[in-house]
């Protein structure tokens, strides 16, 4: 595919999503937004020498319901293809490399206009839908992944908070309050940060994808459809900085209402907002990929990603952790039409 055909395809993924945007915006009223710059760079050092080939895998984030991003420039000294994966159809940009035609650092950045809107769902009979499923997508959203079981020791826990319950989403608060109240935002030791939902049960504490792995997890084994969505979160009160990580959430799907919105490790740090993060995701952040378990298409030879927010890239079919990565921010006016 020429460049300035990838430059059309893009285009168009874009500005199916803001239409989107557009149209839910002009049925309900003005909700709460935030308007950014976001940059993500990628720096891939010289390869190791002997080297034969590096594919490296970028995520591209794309405009649906709750964000619209309205301009999106991907600079790199070597050509590149937009391509989904199979499961999720998280967009990314794949690239393949001869060490021997690039044999010097260099770096590949995206810079993106995002207005990021809050996502609150309104928890009462007869609310406003907040999304569709399709049969695939529930029932992939009941199956576990390598490390969020929905059996044993999570099946038992998952039974034991919600015994007597029926209706979802009482369920669901269950679920939530005990994981908010059991389990502590600590980053310390070993083990935190993979999305562990054992690791999460047996020790309490993690970071936001420990919190969100117990989760997802209990919830799918109480017979609930839960998915895990994974970006970047933005300081409330800056309007410009370097962003050190990734941040990351989930949402439940209840039939009638759709994917209802939660963000536990929030929750956690804000006490006075664990009944906010209980139904909606604020303005504070931007969404890059969903799901667990990914399986690229050209396809890594390694086993499947856990998650996908950073770079991912091989060597000669192996793993390859030399990528480093950046990310910045700079609020920008919202937009008026």
């Amino acid at each position: 595919m020429s460049r300035s055909a990838k430059l059309v395809a893009l285009v168009l993924v874009l500005g199916v999503g803001v239409a989107v945007g557009l149209l839910r915006r002009e049925q309900g009223p003005p909700v709460p937004a935030r308007a950014f710059e976001f940059t993500y760079v990628a720096r891939i050092p010289a390869l190791p020498e002997g080297s034969e080939k590096l594919r490296l895998w970028i995520p591209v984030p794309e405009s649906d319901a709750h964000q619209d991003i309205t301009s999106l420039r991907i600079d790199s000294p070597v050509g590149y293809e937009l391509h989904r994966d199979p499961l999720y159809r998280n967009l990314y940009a794949y690239l393949e490399v001869d060490p021997q035609q690039q044999a010097t650092p260099f770096e590949i950045k995206l810079r993106l206009w995002v207005t990021r809107r809050e996502n609150k769902v309104a928890l009462e009979p007869g609310a406003a839908g907040n999304g569709s499923a399709s049969p695939a997508e529930l029932q992939r959203a009941l199956e576990p992944d390598r490390l969020v079981p929905t059996d044993g020791l999570i099946a038992q826990l998952a039974a034991q908070e919600t015994r007597g319950l029926t209706d979802p989403l009482d369920k669901a608060r269950a679920v939530y309050r005990y994981v908010v109240s059991t389990v502590k935002y600590d980053k310390s030791g070993q083990g935190w940060g993979r999305g562990d939902a054992l690791y999460a049960c047996n020790v309490r504490k993690g970071n936001c994808t420990d919190f969100h792995a117990l989760f997802i997890g209990m919830m799918r084994a109480s017979g609930v459809p839960a998915r895990f969505e994974i970006g970047f979160p933005l300081p409330a009160d800056q309007p410009a900085g370097e962003i050190p990580g990734y941040h990351c959430w989930a949402q439940f799907y209840v039939e009638g209402m759709g994917w209802i919105p939660v963000d536990a490790s929030e929750a956690w740090k804000n006490p006075d907002k664990r009944d906010y993060f209980f139904g909606a995701h604020d303005v504070n952040r931007v969404l890059f990929s969903r799901g667990r378990d990914i399986r690229f298409n050209p396809a890594q030879e390694a086993e499947p990603l856990n998650y996908f927010i950073y770079p991912y890239a091989e060597v000669d079919g192996r793993a390859f952790d030399g990528v480093q990565a950046q990310f910045l921010f700079r609020d920008l006016d919202l937009p008026t039409r």
